[in-house]
């Protein structure tokens, strides 16, 4: 039995143990599905990755620990049968809740929504236990074994602290005093952050849709010629979307995930990790063009990426255990001062043929944040297709709001790119 400390970031994530904050993931497949393949494929999987191994246990201090067991149950797979295209939407929605707290059952689950010639499979993970990067990954892996039972996976160890991602030069007791001054700012942040009565009592939402492959290739096109990126037109639409839908309300802000991945190399693609460091992206008063804003969006996130120090912030983020529950309350009682967080995952390395299926497509990850700012887009793109996810709670943001914002800022991405060519 293996146990390691929750990292700050993941015990972030983690919330407590009535609260379920959950990612879902889902494909579709057209094509037979062996039941006996796809168990096959979990066994494999959970032997792979430690974290599919472990519960999280709560020691005397409050301190939540994952505990990583040879023994573990195997990956519940649910079977349930199809009805409409839209089962997975349902589905999805229903795993938002499912909670994890059960110390003999391990942290994932996979539902198969089963028809007699299309399948969807949805992967459910604690969202302390994964990224976008780890979700793709357990997909990918899972239809290569669907596909080819026989094939093996290479397990890894679970790493025991972050210390192991220090450089051989991290002055400790240097940035221990550097962290103190961190947790008192932070102190003294957290008391004067503006809360709100207003709570996410759980009415969440999520609004699905895809661009054509005409339409994705405009947009993706149009940005090559521009000189900009799909991210930073993403990032400009939706903030002058909320800007004119809002009005004053609107905070002109974008919280953007990074990979860290790009930062520690030691973390490899294929391991399950949680921590995404963000940036944040403002669009500059007064301006009115999406290109030009998308311009500055590219220059300014390509700056501040150089700016990440990924090790650093992990090793810091320890230092400010004494204050996660504050940090939670603040999520859920503080408006923010972002309009989203927009998470775009780019193109999904999956292939889309196999030899036994056929992977129709892909719809991007859902979540349910408890927080009171609960904002977020997904954004991915397979088979030449750009799908999203636009996720947020009646309590803050009503759905009839979010489809008006959702609708400008894709008007405002192509009339820009068309108005220019």
């Amino acid at each position: 039995m293996i146990k390691r400390k929750l990292m700050m970031v993941e015990r972030i994530m983690y919330i407590d143990i009535e609260t379920p904050l959950n990612c879902v993931f889902t494909a579709k497949i057209k094509g037979e599905i062996i039941e006996e393949h796809l168990r096959n494929a979990l066994v494999k999987i959970q032997h792979k990755h430690p974290l599919l191994r472990s519960s999280i246990q709560i020691e005397h201090t409050q301190q939540p620990y994952f505990v990583v067991k040879d023994d573990m149950a195997p990956i519940p797979l649910h079977i349930v049968k199809r009805q409409t295209d839209m089962d997975w939407l349902t589905e999805s929605k229903g795993e938002w809740y499912r909670s994890f707290k059960i110390d003999s059952k391990p942290l994932a689950q996979l539902i198969w929504i089963k028809g007699s010639s299309v399948s969807e499979l949805l992967w459910v993970l604690p969202h302390c236990v994964c990224d976008g990067t780890s979700i793709v990954t357990l997909m990918r892996e899972l239809l290569e074994l669907l596909d080819n039972p026989d094939n093996e996976l290479i397990p890894y160890p679970l790493f025991k602290s972050v210390n192991e991602f220090l450089p051989q030069n991290f002055d400790i007791q240097k940035k221990s005093r550097k962290a103190k001054c961190y947790l008192l700012l932070a102190r003294f942040f957290l008391f004067l952050q503006r809360k709100s009565r207003k709570r996410n009592s759980g009415k969440n939402y999520a609004i699905h849709w895809k661009l054509d492959i005409e339409k994705t290739a405009a947009i993706t096109q149009g940005c090559k010629d521009q000189g900009i990126s799909v991210h930073a037109l993403l990032c400009s639409a939706f903030m002058q979307a909320f800007r004119e839908i809002q009005g004053k309300a609107s905070k002109n802000k974008v919280i953007s995930p990074v990979d860290i991945r790009h930062f520690i190399p030691e973390i490899k693609q294929d391991h399950m990790f949680a921590f995404a460091p963000t940036v944040e992206l403002s669009l500059k008063k007064g301006s009115k063009s999406i290109l030009n804003s998308a311009k500055d969006i590219k220059a300014t996130l390509a700056q501040k990426m150089e700016k990440v120090v990924a090790r650093e912030l992990l090793w810091m983020g320890e230092q400010m255990h004494p204050l996660v529950d504050r940090m939670i309350g603040m999520l859920k009682s503080s408006p923010g001062g972002h309009d989203i967080t927009l998470s775009n995952m780019g193109k999904i390395h999956i292939p889309n043929a196999y030899d036994n299926f056929t992977l129709e497509t892909i719809y991007s990850p859902t979540v349910a944040f408890p927080w009171l700012n609960s904002n977020t887009l997904v954004v991915t793109t397979f088979n030449q297709q750009m799908d999203f996810t636009f996720m947020s709670n009646e309590d803050f943001l009503p759905k009839e709001e979010a489809i008006k914002i959702k609708d400008k800022a894709i008007t405002l991405m192509t009339l820009s790119l068309s108005n220019d060519t």
